[in-house]
């Protein structure tokens, strides 16, 4: 039985953001734990456990435990989906690394997976993660009609498909070393390479509750804004930042001579875009009140942090 402290909210009204954060990363890290034990070939459990246990914000994984209690659930009904999440973006930036992709040694602070298992047992580490995520969330989801575990499977294929990561990491490549990149292909690019399985992660915490259309586009709305400015936060740190603090390659963007939001538009400019976004997420959940504020603090949180 997973428990935990409903709302990190005091008295006076204020939240502490920190220690929410740092309880759900606690219970999510545990249930990643116990996810994937080791089997026969070892070799490939070792490779898929080494980054789903990098570390890491677990940002998709509390934002879905996050919307689900704010819809009515629980943390024990929303975790297995919840870790399946974790397991997909672990599986995208194993193969984002790769000599292929962007080509990184480093990930969360430790060598690459390719770098320690190989590009052959990463690719299939990738895989491996992938294809499990859908089989946990499904068999381990309790207490929620299979109605709507169809819908949020159905959710996830669609945010890791050509209709969402894949496309945007392929339109990504594409892109990379031209000049000619313009506002729109860019915002295709990381609303489908990163947004869509923020989204996903928000919205299927909605959907394991039967939420309506209106909260589920409400919560798409927000989980869209969120996830823009994520990536605009990304490309800043990517400029402003070192590799000891991202955990990843700093000044990689500019390496590859990708377009980002800072070339475009210059770093200040970046800036207020992100705090805009992120103050129109946090408007379209002013209907539920005081339940929305860790959500709430979450947006506020992408572009204050540092890695």
């Amino acid at each position: 039985m997973i428990s935990a402290n409903p709302l990190q909210v005091h008295s006076a009204g204020t939240f502490d953001l920190k220690a929410y954060l740092k309880e759900r990363q606690a219970l999510v890290e545990a249930a990643l734990e116990a996810a994937i034990p080791i089997a026969y070939p070892e070799k490939i459990y070792h490779a898929m456990r080494y980054s789903l246990m990098a570390g890491g914000k677990r940002l998709r994984p509390i934002l879905c435990l996050a919307t689900c209690e704010l819809m009515g659930g629980t943390v024990e009904m929303a975790m297995p989906t919840a870790c399946a999440l974790e397991m997909i973006h672990t599986m995208s930036l194993i193969h984002d690394d790769l000599p292929a992709m962007d080509n990184d040694d480093y990930r969360r602070g430790k060598p690459t997976n390719h770098k320690v298992y190989g590009e052959d047992i990463a690719i299939l580490a990738g895989d491996g993660l992938l294809a499990y995520a859908f089989e946990y969330l499904v068999e381990r989801t309790k207490n929620v009609p299979a109605e709507y575990l169809l819908k949020i499977v159905a959710r996830l294929g669609h945010a890791v498909a050509a209709t969402g990561l894949v496309g945007g990491q392929v339109v990504d490549l594409e892109c990379e070393g031209r000049s000619d990149i313009d506002l729109e292909t860019l915002h295709f690019i990381h609303s489908h390479k990163t947004g869509a399985l923020l989204e996903a992660a928000v919205v299927s915490g909605a959907l394991l509750t039967g939420a309506n259309e209106s909260d589920v586009a409400r919560l798409s709305r927000y989980a869209s804004n969120i996830g823009l400015a994520f990536q605009i936060v990304d490309d800043i740190l990517d400029i402003t930042s070192t590799r000891d603090v991202l955990g990843k390659t700093a000044g990689k963007d500019a390496a590859a001579q990708k377009v980002t939001y800072p070339r475009l538009w210059g770093l200040e400019k970046s800036r207020q875009e992100a705090e805009r976004l992120v103050a129109e997420a946090k408007a379209e959940l002013a209907v539920y009140g005081a339940a929305a504020v860790p959500l709430q603090a979450i947006a506020d949180y992408i572009t204050s942090r540092s890695h």
